[in-house]
Parts: C-alpha cells; structure tokens; sequence
C-alpha cells in the first residue's frame, strides 16, 4: 500500500457504511485522517463507525439540503473544518429500457446521484474558499461516459456528475480547491442486488481486464485525489474502468 499522508484533515464520506464509501473510509483512516462517515441507515452506519478509531457516524439523507446543513454542523463539532468531501452516495435504479422505465424511479435515480453531489459540493464549497484549502472527489461511473443500456437513469446521473465536476473545477481554480471525479467500473458490491443477471453479465463482458474493480483499488485512487498532492489538476475524469474506456 503506498502512503499518503492526511493527517490532520477532516473528511466527509457519504454513503460511507458500506461497499466503495466503507472501502475509501477506512484508506482515508489509514492515511491518517478523520472521517465523518455520511449515511441515511443509522443502523448500519452505526456498526461500521464504532469499530474505526477517528471515525464518526453521521446519519442523514444527501438528497435533503437541510439534513446536509445538519449533517455539516455535526461533522464540524466532533472533526473541525472539511478539507475533504467525498461523493459516493448512490443507487443503480432498474435495469429496464426507457420505454419502459418508470419516472418516479428515474427521479429517484437522478436525485440521489447527481442532485445530491450538488447539494453537498455547494454547501462545502463556501467554507473551503474562505479557508482556501479544499479536496472534493465524487464517484461517478463508466457509464457516464459510454451509456448502458436498460440503465439511462444510472447513465445519465454520472454523466452529469462528470459535468458538474469540470465545471465546479473550473470556478475554484483560483484557489487550492481541487475538484475531480472517478469511472469505476462496477465492482461486486450489493448495488448488485438492484441490477438484473443479464446487465451484470453484460458489464463484466465489456471489461478488458475481464474482472470487475475491487473496492480497495477505487479506494487508493480516491484517497490519491484527496491528498494534499492534488494541487494542480482539477475539473478531471479519473479512470478505473479496466480498459473499457475509450478517453
């Protein structure tokens, strides 16, 4: 494992009580921060928070602004100021083509995915311009960039995600805030659960390295972009697709 030195940094996971956020918490940990562990099952998160040393449990929903503010206010008082924001929180929808693709889901999708890393990035975003300092990493997807089908809602969200972060980049240049994303391919975690045989069968046969990414390895890549060496590239596209991508 290579070293990467937090110390003394304060960040916020959301959807950190399991799968890629649980992963990036404990690397984030292991390099020496402290973390607010965001996620709206208290019971889960409430396991996962009490058997890491410098973690806190804060539970909330990202899709709420004023559970963020809440959520914000509680992280401050046991942690300090966030240097970090880490934008994990985030659900597959059904695996179903658009014809067929009921709204309410594909607002669901939407929400959680892409308007929640906005919600979150604009209430960071004022603190980390006063103090000059800032690291903001959102998890966005492979299939933001080359589309699935029977997942338009998926792909359309982390295409906006990928969006957004060149274009928040590109506001705070001027300062030591750097903003930048990451195209996991999919990796076996338990947003599985929510996605059909075929769709899982037709994703592992795009892959190149013929193997889905590992939790750990979207982990070292995250807590890379949220180190203190990110002090000139911002508003990217990080890729973890093993090879699937094509830019």
């Amino acid at each position: 494992m290579n070293k990467i030195d937090l110390s003394g940094r304060h960040a916020v996971v959301t959807g950190a009580a399991q799968g890629f956020g649980l992963a990036i918490t404990d690397r984030l940990l292991a390099s020496g921060a402290k973390v607010s562990m965001w996620d709206i099952d208290g019971d889960e998160l409430s396991g996962a928070a009490s058997s890491r040393d410098g973690a806190t449990a804060v539970q909330g929903d990202v899709t709420d602004p004023a559970s963020i503010d809440a959520g914000l206010k509680a992280s401050r008082a046991a942690n300090g100021p966030v240097d970090i924001l880490v934008n994990n929180a985030g659900i597959a929808g059904p695996t179903v083509p658009v014809a067929e693709y009921p709204i309410a889901d594909w607002k669901r999708v939407i929400e959680l995915d892409l308007n929640a890393v906005f919600y979150c990035a604009q209430a960071v975003v004022p603190e980390m311009i006063e103090r000059n300092y800032g690291r903001i990493v959102s998890i966005a997807s492979i299939a933001g960039k080359e589309g699935n089908p029977n997942a338009a809602a998926y792909s359309a969200a982390k295409a906006g995600v990928i969006a957004l972060t060149k274009s928040l980049g590109k506001e705070l240049a001027g300062h030591d805030i750097a903003v930048n994303c990451m195209t996991p391919a999919a990796a076996k975690t338990r947003i599985f659960d929510q996605m059909s045989q075929e769709h899982i069968d037709y994703m592992l046969s795009k892959v190149p390295r013929g193997r889905f990414v590992t939790v750990e390895e979207v982990a070292s890549m995250a807590t890379w972009l949220a180190s203190e060496e990110m002090r000139f590239t911002t508003g990217a596209v990080f890729d973890i697709s093993g090879g699937r991508a094509t830019y």
